[in-house]
């Protein structure tokens, strides 16, 4: 008799478990979970609020620390702008124009042959 109830508690238990699964779903389907806050509106909002609290913050250190930054204006010299020739390892390169039209262009490689 030992048996023939394990035999038969294979198909019962498989039987079980599709009526679950088929009465679950049709729960779900009456009854939807409530949205989730992770959803589109609720990242636009996180992203809304990270960007004002940066802006704060640059608001903050700028007003803390933007005098600092703010060039005096009878310091300022008249000359080129550039690193001084003390500091320049290179000599000055002479200006070229942007563009030669009168070259042609370069001939192709040469293939290589393996």
């Amino acid at each position: 008799m030992g048996d023939v109830l394990l035999a038969l508690s294979i198909p019962v238990l498989v039987f079980g478990g599709g009526i679950y699964a088929a009465c679950d779903c049709w729960w779900r389907r009456r009854h939807p979970a409530p949205p989730s806050p992770y959803t589109h509106r609720a990242a636009r909002l996180a992203e809304q609020d990270m960007l004002l609290l940066a802006e704060e913050i640059l608001d903050d250190a700028y007003a803390a620390l933007g005098p600092l930054y703010d060039a005096p204006a009878a310091s300022s010299a008249p000359g080129p702008v550039g690193p001084p020739a003390a500091l320049s390892s290179r000599p000055p390169r002479p200006s070229r124009p942007a563009s030669t039209p009168d070259r042609a262009p370069s001939p192709p490689a040469a293939v290589r042959k393996p």
